[in-house]
């Protein structure tokens, strides 16, 4: 999207449905009857399944429906083609909040991207395990709070992360190097929008130490994966991953320090496809639109 484009006040509509004629044309003819200048169109079939999905942007400076008409009149639309969908608004930015344990190489990515304006999103709190984040957090001005997680005490430190979340409005969370398993509850609060990053090629190598298995099997590609998170550890609909050739010559400490610029990689790419409203999730996998 060019810097004009990027100025436009837009309106994104994702669609999920079960395939059929006339979608495409049903869509794209109620925008259009309403005053919308369409700037994004993006589709896709799972032919196996017979289902359609569908991503489409438009300008909202001739579109004469406000957000509670345009969902009114739509819904008789949706319901015709029995259409699962969303609505955003790209004026509103979406908020996001950012885990992480020891390791801030992904945070650090993270937040310069956010500075620098590429992450089109609000980041109101950083919560973690351990304090190595503070000082990360005080120079970009940004709230941090350390809540250890020890075992029995577990679930009062996911409530104390919890009400932190809903006080900050927080509907994003991203897990940069978060070495803490989020419990079921916690995570049926936020379906499909946990991001998580690991430092393998799931599903090879899933768990909590990936480059030791990947040195022990010598493998010649190491890689990371960046998914949402389910209450089955590491095996969330999987959103972007990233590769690097290694040889016989490198070590573990070699794979790690290969793997950290992996690991920043996918997960910014996933986060900014999120908050830009570019994937659908479906049987455990997704749909990612340019």
């Amino acid at each position: 999207m060019s810097q004009t484009e990027a100025a436009v006040p837009t309106a994104i509509l994702m669609i999920d449905c079960p395939d059929r004629k006339g979608i495409v044309a049903s869509v794209a003819n109620f925008l259009y009857q309403h005053g919308a200048n369409i700037l994004h169109a993006d589709q896709h079939q799972d032919n196996k399944l017979r289902l359609f999905f569908m991503r489409v942007e438009w300008d909202l400076r001739q579109f004469d429906l406000d957000l509670e008409a345009l969902r009114a009149k739509f819904a008789v639309l949706a319901a015709e083609f029995a259409m699962e969908w969303e609505l955003h608004y790209t004026a509103t930015h979406p908020v996001l909040a950012i885990f992480v344990s020891h390791h801030l190489h992904c945070l650090a990515d993270l937040l310069h991207r956010h500075s620098i304006g590429e992450l089109k999103c609000k980041i109101p709190l950083i919560i973690s395990n351990h304090h190595d984040a503070g000082p990360l957090a005080e120079f970009h001005r940004i709230e941090f709070h350390c809540i250890p997680v020890q075992g029995a005490r577990k679930s009062q430190a996911e409530q104390v992360q919890l009400d932190l979340l809903e006080e900050k409005n927080v509907n994003v969370i991203a897990l940069a190097r978060y070495m803490q398993i989020l419990s079921t509850d916690f995570v049926a609060r936020y379906p499909h929008r946990i991001i998580n990053v690991h430092h393998s090629f799931l599903p090879a190598f899933a768990g909590g130490r990936p480059y030791f298995g990947a040195f022990e099997r010598g493998v010649k590609l190491i890689g990371a994966t960046s998914h949402y998170v389910t209450d089955v550890l590491d095996e969330g609909p999987i959103i972007e991953q990233d590769v690097s050739r290694v040889s016989h010559r490198d070590q573990v400490e070699d794979l790690v320090e290969k793997g950290r610029d992996l690991e920043r990689i996918v997960l910014a790419r996933a986060i900014r496809w999120h908050i830009d409203h570019r994937i659908l999730c479906y049987k455990n996998k997704t749909v990612v639109f340019d």
